[in-house]
């Protein structure tokens, strides 16, 4: 299994359940018991899913009283972005070739009617 921190990163985002709970965590903070209302799953799994995005540094986790809160921590999003930025910007100019292509043979296709 990879360890190279992207790895890790890509790792914790590869699960549905682990996304959706980065997703509420965007809104602001909350406890375990308010990250699994939305799921059929036990406590003790949700803490599994929040240990492999803390892990990842996806979340922090702080304790205060018998409370224990989850936060997003957005740094590790952006080390994905600058990664996929370089694939956009392929992207970005693959797509507009092709466009330019469509319009070649649309304008020919017009000329030759």
């Amino acid at each position: 299994m990879a360890t190279d921190r992207l790895s890790v990163i890509f790792a914790a985002l590869a699960d549905p359940t682990r996304r959706a709970i980065l997703a509420r965590l965007a809104d602001g903070d909350a406890t375990v018991s308010e990250l699994a209302e939305p799921f059929e799953i036990s406590l003790p799994a949700i803490s599994r899913h929040l240990k492999v995005l803390e892990q990842a540094g996806l979340i922090t986790r702080s304790r205060s009283a018998q409370w224990r809160s989850s936060s997003l921590n957005p740094e590790p999003l952006r080390e994905i972005e600058g990664w996929m930025e370089r694939y956009r910007r392929f992207w970005d100019v693959n797509l507009d070739r092709l466009d330019a292509h469509l319009k070649r043979i649309q304008q020919n296709q017009q000329e030759n009617e």
